[in-house]
């Protein structure tokens, strides 16, 4: 599978997630779907940092669309806008600047680096940004296997995941689901353009949104 075809399913899954979230709450078919999403999201991120051209234009990126993202994450969610919880752009910026600043050979401040996620894990404690601490995990299982075999490399991501979702509800489990789908990426990118490009990031907070106005139009 290229990664279009796995960012399709990232997606959908997550869409389907947010609609149980939203409307279906007492039904957990839809949240054990879309345990698949976030696992997917953060290998594509670590794969988009090892192939970006411009780490800091990509990190930026992730910034702005966390910022729009809040508001209709937070109608959809809690029905008004505060800082109870934040979306998950937050998150997988924060995951991005960690590796960058692990990664980054400029920096010869080791404790800069040594510091690089205490920090990062605090901060998404703080910040109460999705997924809270177990993103930050995944986000760097993917980044610290990276040059394992396939087999050895998603073996150690399971024990891993697996690990940090005993400190989550039940359900998180089901995010072990999403590595088979990752397992068999060709490294290809598939179809790519601007276009693309930005409605994976528009659909975040567009379908947000639609919910929100489903819910407080029709629902209530």
């Amino acid at each position: 599978m290229n990664a279009l075809v796995i960012k399709i399913i990232a997606l959908s899954t997550m869409i389907i997630d947010h609609y149980g979230a939203v409307f279906q709450s007492g039904i957990d078919i839809y949240r054990i779907i879309g345990r698949l999403s976030f696992p997917i999201y953060c290998f594509l991120l670590v794969e988009g940092y090892f192939n970006t051209s411009n780490v800091k234009k990509y990190a930026l990126r992730l910034l702005i669309f966390a910022f729009i993202s809040e508001i209709p994450f937070d109608l959809a969610f809690f029905n008004e806008i505060g800082f109870v919880h934040q979306n998950i752009f937050f998150t997988l910026f924060l995951g991005l600047v960690t590796i960058y600043i692990i990664d980054d050979k400029s920096i010869n401040l080791k404790y800069v680096k040594y510091a690089a996620i205490p920090v990062s894990c605090i901060l998404a404690i703080v910040l109460a940004v999705d997924y809270n601490i177990i993103g930050i995990i995944y986000i760097l299982s993917f980044y610290y296997t990276k040059k394992h075999t396939k087999l050895k490399r998603f073996s150690l991501i399971g024990l891993i995941m697996a690990s940090a979702n005993l400190g989550a509800y039940i359900l998180q489990q089901f995010s072990l689901l999403a590595l088979p789908v990752v397992y068999f990426y060709n490294g290809k990118p598939g179809p790519k353009n601007r276009f693309l490009q930005v409605s994976f990031y528009a659909a975040y907070p567009l379908h947000l949104l639609l919910f929100y106005i489903i819910k407080s139009r029709f629902l209530f």
